[in-house]
């Protein structure tokens, strides 16, 4: 019975410090209706002077998301206006970023994500465009996703930001539909914004496994 019970014990130990969990950090649903997260602890914020409501999401009738408006006009502003979504990365490693994104056919065919891991500091991660087209291009969701460097792991005051921005190589916006033109009241509507990650185990925990194995040898010995 004691071996038993102490061959149980180095198992509980051994998968308690080798398994570093992959899972959902912090995502925003918006079916509250809410710019606080859904799961996890974070708050989404709007940036530059947009303005925004609750629309259909994703997932269709009698679903949410945030809607977004009053862009910049024209050829003025370039990745100034947009969302904010903040949550800690503490304990993490192997950060991604996903969403849903939907373009109405006015809106910019361009967004730009920059990261930052001090809440002051936002540095361009990745850029997403597209060719507009008569149907197909507008009013139409996108699904994205950002892999992050080792550099936003455990990042209590990480944040990530979308915004508009001019079509690549020009100097000005180019609507998302190529029969529309361009205009600040255009709509990018977010939902199902997820930051993930592994779970990194505890310092105490990768001590418990040298246990485990010193327990082991010595069993053995």
């Amino acid at each position: 019975m004691r071996t038993s019970s102490l061959s149980l014990a180095l198992v509980a130990i051994t998968a308690i410090g080798t398994h570093a969990t992959a899972g959902i950090v912090t995502q925003w649903n918006f079916e509250a209706q809410t710019l606080s997260a859904s799961t996890g602890t974070g708050l989404a914020s709007l940036v530059g002077g947009t303005t925004s409501t609750f629309a259909t999401g994703f997932g269709g009738t009698g679903t949410f998301a945030l809607n977004t408006t009053t862009y910049a006009a024209q050829g003025t502003e370039d990745r100034t206006r947009g969302v904010q979504f903040n949550g800690s990365t503490a304990g993490y490693d192997s950060i991604t970023l996903a969403w849903n994104e939907r373009h109405s056919n006015t809106s910019a065919n361009t967004v730009a994500v920059f990261a930052t891991t001090d809440g002051t500091n936002w540095t361009e991660v990745q850029v997403f465009t597209f060719t507009p087209a008569a149907t197909g291009t507008g009013d139409t969701w996108y699904q994205r996703s950002v892999t992050l460097g080792a550099s936003y792991a455990n990042a209590a005051n990480f944040g990530f930001r979308v915004l508009a921005a001019f079509n690549p190589g020009t100097s000005g916006y180019l609507a998302s539909r190529s029969t529309s033109t361009y205009g600040a009241s255009g709509t990018l509507r977010f939902d199902d914004v997820t930051i993930s990650g592994n779970l990194v185990p505890a310092p105490g925990s990768a001590a418990l496994v040298g246990l485990a194995g010193l327990i082991a040898r010595r069993r053995r010995g």
